[in-house]
């Protein structure tokens, strides 16, 4: 279903192999919390999706999991911004913003998170529209 919903939209793409169990697992184990649903399957279809210019559109498991913990466990960063523990972060816009889901909320909403003043805002209802509206041009950052 995602390999064909991001084929069908505009812009190149390129898929990874899918994720396997094992790797969703120990993503889930170092986050400290399971990935939303949606964001797991799109991951047992594609292990990470490469826009333009090999912006990550969808990060590997292996990534999220890294760039979370880092960004949940850098003392820097914890003195410069909110804290990152609610965002589940899963792309980059290209420009050091990323975008990010909120798992504890149970709702499928997508925000994005501007590295410059450290605002989150909504940018689409679920992974999907993130899609379909980032390739498409109407979010904006």
């Amino acid at each position: 279903m995602w390999t064909e919903l991001v084929t069908a939209l505009p812009g190149p793409a390129v898929f990874q192999p899918p994720a396997s169990e094992a790797s969703l697992l120990s993503c889930a184990t170092a986050l400290g919390h399971p990935l939303p649903a949606d964001l797991a399957a799109l991951l047992r279809e594609s292990n990470g999706i490469e826009g333009e210019y090999g912006a990550g559109l969808i990060w590997s498991a292996e990534r999220i999991a890294a760039e979370n913990i880092t960004l949940r466990r850098d003392e820097e960063l914890a003195r410069l911004y909110m804290p990152f523990d609610p965002l589940l972060f899963f792309a980059d816009a290209g420009n050091g913003d990323l975008f990010a889901l909120l798992p504890g909320l149970g709702r499928p909403d997508v925000f994005a998170w501007n590295h410059e003043d450290d605002s989150r805002t909504w940018v689409a209802p679920n992974l999907a529209k993130y899609l379909e509206w980032w390739l498409s041009g109407r979010i904006t950052l």
